[in-house]
């Protein structure tokens, strides 16, 4: 079983609202989750980004795999570096 951590649409027609999820790499997009780690609205001028950073930190170090979108999301809150350190430790 391959760990993602990956966002799962919330919003409504035309109002994208995101939860990043940890969840198996087969389920479907909105579908079955192992955890909740945050969310994400890019529709706010500068996109609101709420991450439980201890928990994802948790989620990298097992080895979870984040998508391309939450990679990004990730390098910009500088959680790899957080991730790094605590691995160094």
């Amino acid at each position: 079983m391959a760990v993602r951590i990956r966002l799962t649409r919330i919003g409504r027609h035309k109002r994208p609202f995101y939860r990043m999820v940890v969840a198996d790499s087969e389920a479907p997009r909105d579908g079955k989750f192992i955890e909740i780690l945050g969310t994400y609205d890019p529709l706010v001028e500068e996109a609101a980004v709420k991450i439980n950073t201890e928990r994802a930190v948790h989620w990298l170090n097992k080895g979870a795999l984040p998508s391309d979108t939450v990679k990004s999301i990730f390098k910009k809150s500088q959680l790899f570096k957080l991730a790094s350190e605590q691995k160094a430790s």
